[in-house]
């Protein structure tokens, strides 16, 4: 298991390391944020020197080993536009899409494991069909449209949810979480489900075909022909089968939520890392943008290792196979 670890770990340092390069070098060739810092109007020297304040002077190779040595110190550099540290400034932000996050993934487990299950059990019926057409919808609509329908259906015609921000929060060890206020959860439920639409079709998918393989595996068959209770053959003889492959997915998905809820916080003006984002591509502010993708990178790393991890403890032979190697 420790040979297992280490070998995870150089990986993902290895990882980290070359998407480093891949960020810092594809951010900083794009655009030049003096352009838009500083007044069209102003003088030659005065933008030769807001250049050499942003240390935007020096060659692309000296710019990344000074990221690098102040990143390796927690630092990874002040914004251009709010003059304060851009890791400050994502961490701050994180909390809001950590919490959508992981509300878009329990909906998307509460919704989709059950139905799935429903699916797998009944291949042939008409609720299958039915539940299997409508993960179709999941993973062909544009989650930009559908937050939108969302908003026009439930805030304006119905007037049942409101149709942006964040709410009422608490904090919990100093961290603001919404969904522990009725405001914030109605604030929240909207995104949280736009966000999970994609992963509720996936989770179906995955469940219905692991039980479906399951159910036909000659060890249900004895359960079944031993009389034992339906919910017992399913829920504990079945369903566990299928939880290797529902968790290795779902904890990369779990990067991907994090990463890609840009959309979802700019349709219902969730303040979270993807509107920090959005705002600051738009103004050119690179720090902010490095901090923004290292730290998506670096989130990915942890969590395909626990993943494997957990994916080691459930199936020891992954252990076996990576020290065979």
């Amino acid at each position: 298991m420790t040979l297992f670890l280490v070998r995870r770990i150089m990986q993902g340092a290895v990882t980290i390391f070359v998407m480093s390069v891949i960020v810092f070098v594809g951010v900083y060739a794009i655009g030049n944020p003096v352009e838009i810092l500083i007044n069209p109007d102003a003088t030659p020297d005065i933008k030769q020197q807001a250049i050499e304040k942003l240390g935007l002077d020096k060659p692309i190779l000296e710019q990344y080993g000074t990221f690098v040595w102040q990143a390796l110190q927690g630092d990874l550099g002040n914004s251009f536009i709010y003059d304060e540290p851009a890791l400050k400034l994502i961490l701050e932000a994180m909390p809001a899409t950590l919490e959508l996050a992981i509300s878009s993934m329990i909906l998307a487990m509460i919704i989709g494991i059950p139905l799935g299950m429903i699916a797998g059990y009944w291949p042939n019926s008409t609720a299958s069909n039915i539940i299997m057409t409508g993960s179709i919808f999941g993973f062909s609509l544009p989650t930009f449209w559908v937050g939108l329908m969302l908003i026009l259906l439930f805030s304006v015609t119905m007037g049942w949810l409101p149709s942006g921000g964040r709410g009422d929060t608490v904090d919990v060890l100093g961290v603001p979480v919404s969904f522990l206020t009725w405001d914030g959860l109605t604030h929240l439920f909207l995104p949280a489900l736009n966000l999970a639409l994609f992963k509720i079709s996936l989770v179906i998918r995955l469940v219905r075909a692991g039980m479906k393989e399951t159910m036909s595996q000659d060890y249900i068959k004895y359960a079944r022909a031993k009389g034992l209770p339906v919910r017992r053959v399913v829920f504990v003889h079945a369903f566990r089968n299928t939880l290797i492959p529902l968790v290795t997915v779902l904890g990369l998905e779990m990067g991907s939520v994090i990463a890609f809820a840009v959309v979802t916080e700019t349709v219902f003006s969730w303040p979270g890392m993807g509107k920090l984002i959005i705002d600051s591509i738009n103004l050119l502010d690179r720090p902010v943008i490095v901090a923004y993708l290292m730290l998506t990178v670096l989130m990915f790393v942890v969590i395909n290792l626990i993943v494997d991890i957990t994916y080691s403890a459930i199936d020891p032979r992954v252990r076996l196979s990576e020290m065979d190697e």
